[in-house]
């Protein structure tokens, strides 16, 4: 069913949207050089001239994150294989709501308006956003916004995270390796609330980057859409160090799941948050 139509939400409010609504804050670069791509609202729209996300109505069989690259792509020139999706927010009005799905491209990308509800569509540097007439529910989630940085890599010990719990695993190490890498590909496509992982926006969802370190006979397991594999040659405790000491070289924050306690103190140095698997597990 189509989303599109007003309602009124618990106060009182009217809000465009009949299931929700979500918004794209697409983003390019880092730290003072970001850009974030935003939308000039056609005069005749509601709130026109001002400047808000790419964004509209969500359809009852779609999810936020759906809902809100679809309507970057029907308004400007955005497909969804261009973006990593970071976060997502949700501003609850109460029997309404609005979801911004944070997002990032590789440089920026080609935009320009596709449809009349937009007057121009284009890249504004971040110090130049608060200068702008924004939207009304742009300005109000802006200031949470802005400072939300990429969705962290996780990096999993694979066989101390199947250990965890006796369930069989030792019957069929590769089998129970790709269970475990199965849920974690549902988890990056569902997200997890940010403070898990140390964020501290309330409401915040963020959509990890999982690394699953996997050793022995589990080693065969291939990676999936939302889950990197890595097969240790040898120690997979000597691979993971390896692996968290390369990443944490990058703009990513990393978090490390594993109850070994040796690893943990080595891991630990390197500077990343780590968990136990009780808390992984919890999630999943």
């Amino acid at each position: 069913m189509t989303g599109d139509g007003w309602t009124t939400c618990a106060a009182g409010h009217r809000h465009w949207g009949r299931f929700g609504a979500a918004g794209l804050l697409l983003r390019s670069g880092a730290g003072a050089q970001m850009s974030v791509g935003l939308q000039l609202r056609a005069e005749w729209s509601h709130h026109g001239g001002t400047w808000g996300l790419l964004g509209g109505a969500r359809n009852a069989d779609e999810s936020a994150v759906d809902a809100a690259l679809r309507e970057a792509g029907e308004e400007a020139s955005v497909e969804p294989e261009q973006l990593r999706v970071e976060a997502s927010y949700l501003d609850d009005h109460g029997g309404w709501g609005y979801t911004t799905v944070v997002a990032s491209a590789d440089g920026e990308l080609d935009l320009h308006p596709r449809s009349a509800e937009s007057d121009a569509v284009g890249w504004v540097p971040l110090g130049e956003v608060d200068a702008l007439s924004l939207h009304p529910g742009f300005a109000h989630t802006w200031p949470l916004l802005r400072g939300v940085g990429p969705a962290p890599v996780v990096v999993v010990d694979g066989a101390n995270v199947v250990g965890s719990r006796p369930d069989g695993w030792w019957h069929d190490r590769a089998g129970a390796a790709a269970r475990l890498r199965d849920r974690l590909a549902g988890l990056a496509a569902a997200g997890t609330e940010a403070a898990v992982l140390g964020s501290s926006v309330a409401g915040l969802r963020v959509y990890p980057v999982f690394v699953l370190v996997v050793e022995g006979a589990a080693r065969r397991v291939p990676p999936v859409a939302g889950v990197e594999v890595v097969s240790a040659p040898g120690s997979g405790d000597d691979a993971l160090v390896d692996l968290v000491a390369e990443r944490s070289s990058g703009s990513r924050p990393v978090s490390v799941v594993t109850a070994d306690r040796g690893l943990r103190a080595r891991v630990e140095r390197l500077g990343p948050r780590v968990l136990g698997p009780r808390t992984l597990l919890e999630l999943l």
